[in-house]
């Protein structure tokens, strides 16, 4: 018999995090079960897979909604959705939550079993927080501590061994299940013909433009490369983009087709895609690159990178930071590709066994 699972977050913008959920739906939707999606706010950028229901839980005008002085209503208001829901099509077999604002909020509703995916290194993201200032640091710091006692989900090996090292949370459980991929739905999309993928050789960088991503540490290795190539950015703010790029002189390099649906083609096409991030969680993006059959070079950040890119790609990670040895790199991977016939953890990472890990916690 399927199994009714919600997969709650904040949003399905353009995050790596929205992404692999919606992998992991599409996946259950396929094996017989019925996955639904509570969307915190309706901001979407991606396509929703035939026969998700998606529940957009607030409305765009609520804003704050894990504000301390509109939690208690928030709370409310989600505690009465789920029952309207689980009235209309039954009782949810699993609760999935994803992301800091609909943590706080999912485990304050009393849900059952409920488990807090952590995509991310939460200490990273809590010493980024604190250099935009004491209130910003002490919002996310409450979100995280939010995960107390709770049951958690990592999606690498890395961040599971940062929460148990860490003094700020201590969870009922942790376990790492890897991000699902659908390795035949990439090949497919990635031979899809679309319009405006340069015809010359070019270098792809895919993810929004955000502190965490380090655009600023890309245009400065791209400055010292000897192979010249442009590189096509794939994300949302186009504007602060090429303005960054402007700062660092390399404008006459960057080609902002701005974020794509679908990124594969022009993952494909290029000669190696870059990851220069100061952390991550299990970048997805490294994945699909090389499951087109594009090499990468990666910042070897915490967490991820060191567990995708073993054996004959490993050399392809650089220290994070530092644009020289970046920059080395792309030269290295431009003049001599690795063999990517054999990528190691692609076996661990097939969609159908991610959707059965995650199946086994409802039983």
């Amino acid at each position: 018999m399927g199994k009714r699972i919600a997969i709650a977050i904040d949003s399905l913008a353009g995050g790596g995090a929205e992404k692999v959920m919606l992998t992991l739906a599409k996946t259950l939707l396929e094996l017989g079960h019925e996955p639904h999606f509570l969307v915190m706010h309706n901001n979407c950028s991606y396509t929703i897979p035939d026969g998700l229901k998606v529940h957009f839980c607030f409305d765009e005008k609520e804003r704050n909604i894990d504000s301390f002085w509109r939690q208690k209503t928030s709370v409310q208001k989600l505690i009465k959705l789920v029952e309207q829901l689980q009235i209309r099509f039954g009782r949810f077999d699993l609760f999935l939550s994803n992301l800091d604002k609909t943590n706080l909020l999912m485990t304050k509703i009393g849900v059952s079993p409920l488990y807090c995916i952590v995509h991310n290194s939460i200490a990273e993201e809590l010493k980024r927080q604190l250099k935009l200032g004491p209130f910003a640091y002490l919002n996310m710091l409450k979100a995280k501590k939010s995960l107390n006692g709770q049951h958690l989900i990592t999606v690498s090996e890395g961040i599971e061994q940062e929460v148990l090292n860490s003094l700020q949370i201590s969870p009922a459980s942790i376990q790492t299940i890897y991000n699902p991929f659908n390795f035949d739905d990439i090949l497919t999309l990635a031979n899809e013909i679309v319009t405006g993928i340069p015809q010359v050789d070019y270098l792809i960088h895919v993810g929004r433009f955000a502190k965490q991503k380090r655009h600023d540490i890309l245009f400065k290795a791209l400055k010292l490369t000897r192979c010249n190539l442009p590189i096509v950015l794939l994300c949302h703010n186009k504007k602060k983009a090429l303005k960054s790029a402007k700062k660092y002189g390399v404008e006459d390099r960057i080609i902002l087709p701005g974020f794509q649906k679908n990124p594969f083609p022009w993952i494909k096409h290029a000669k190696a895609l870059v990851l220069s991030s100061d952390f991550e969680g299990l970048p997805t993006v490294l994945i699909e690159s090389l499951a087109c059959g594009t090499p990468v070079v990666s910042t070897d950040c915490p967490h991820g990178p060191s567990e995708i890119l073993t054996g004959n790609l490993a050399p392809y990670l650089v220290p994070r930071r530092n644009p020289t040895a970046l920059a080395k790199m792309l030269d290295e991977v431009i003049s001599r590709p690795p063999s990517l016939e054999q990528v190691d953890i692609f076996a661990k990472l097939d969609a159908t066994l991610i959707a059965e890990q995650y199946l086994a916690l409802a039983e």
